[in-house]
């Protein structure tokens, strides 16, 4: 049966370079939906900043129909969205539109939902809108995002959802998300037939993992082995000797290196600085950290120490590699 008005309208404010499959696997379960129900419940229009087309980190330019500046003037008119998320993808941490970050900051007062696809997350927080609120953002991009805002609950989950604060990791993350708020309007029948619609053979909770687990991510079988790189990854700021990771896993130090040798095909000091080398690599992209700020949060005792570590592995220095990440965002 037809209805007047559509249940939810959605604004999804799209910024430079954001992340195409982000907003595909948001947009597309809206219209699913309104296909197997006959009518339109889900209504949605495309922003932008400034009211033009928007390229995607693919290249694709998306045309929208309104910008910021409309947005506003719809807020207390006929025009008013019942949700706004802002779309973002790669180089987010340089985007700080005042315009629309003010935007967001005036939808929320006004007790409109908002929400971030991907890395919008980021640009949320940057209003002020994430402070003790729980959040989730693409785990790429979470080491930078931590310390940056220390003050947001981010979790590496598909999704969050915290009140009237929707936040997901992206990819097909937004999907899950989108899932969820169908399901709660529509109930889990509708659910169902949409993810029959689109080919996905299961709906996933917002704790699922973003990431791969270890074992396939990494290849290996071997339990201690993962045990043992678990317990490295939760200790990046603050190493642990190979003695005290060994005495966690029950084995010897000889153990735990014959191990290492065989199944990693390097030492276990030798991948512990990896991965911690990774993370400051994550830091060094994504925030404005001092580099021995960085050096220290990936457990250094020096940046002349970082420094030298940085360069052997990627050859080039930490500074370097921030000048890259710059030509790259202004290219």
């Amino acid at each position: 049966m037809p209805t007047a008005t559509p249940k939810r309208t959605i604004a999804f404010l799209l910024v430079p370079n954001f992340s195409m499959i982000a907003f595909a696997t948001a947009i597309e379960p809206l219209r699913i939906a309104n296909r197997i129900a006959g009518h339109e419940i889900y209504r949605w229009r495309l922003v932008s900043p400034d009211g033009k087309p928007v390229r995607a980190s693919n290249g694709v330019e998306v045309a929208v129909s309104s910008g910021v500046e409309a947005e506003r003037k719809a807020l207390s008119g006929e025009g008013r969205p019942s949700m706004v998320f802002i779309c973002s993808g790669v180089f987010v941490e340089s985007f700080g539109d005042k315009a629309t970050l003010s935007y967001l900051r005036e939808t929320h007062q006004r007790g409109v939902s908002v929400g971030g696809l991907c890395t919008g997350a980021w640009i949320l927080a940057k209003a002020g809108l994430l402070a003790g609120r729980r959040c989730a953002i693409h785990w790429e991009n979470l080491p930078g995002f931590s310390e940056a805002f220390p003050r947001a609950d981010v979790y590496a989950d598909l999704f969050e959802i915290d009140q009237n604060i929707y936040t997901c990791a992206g990819g097909t993350a937004s999907l899950d998300m989108m899932l969820a708020l169908i399901g709660e309007d529509l109930g889990d029948d509708v659910v169902n037939r949409v993810c029959e619609q689109a080919l996905t053979d299961r709906v996933r909770g917002a704790q699922d993992r973003q990431r791969l687990p270890l074992r396939a991510r990494l290849g290996v079988q071997h339990v201690k082995v993962l045990r043992i790189i678990e317990i490295m990854e939760a200790n990046l700021g603050e190493p642990l000797s190979l003695v005290e990771v060994a005495r966690l896993v029950g084995l010897s130090r000889r153990q735990v290196e014959r191990l290492f040798d065989k199944e990693m095909g390097r030492s276990p000091a030798r991948y512990y600085l990896e991965i911690r080398l990774d993370r400051a690599r994550h830091l060094l992209v994504q925030s404005q950290l001092p580099i021995v700020e960085i050096a220290v949060a990936c457990g250094f005792v020096s940046a002349s120490h970082f420094s030298k570590c940085y360069r052997e592995l990627y050859s080039r220095s930490p500074q370097q590699e921030r000048a890259l990440r710059a030509a790259a965002v202004t290219a």
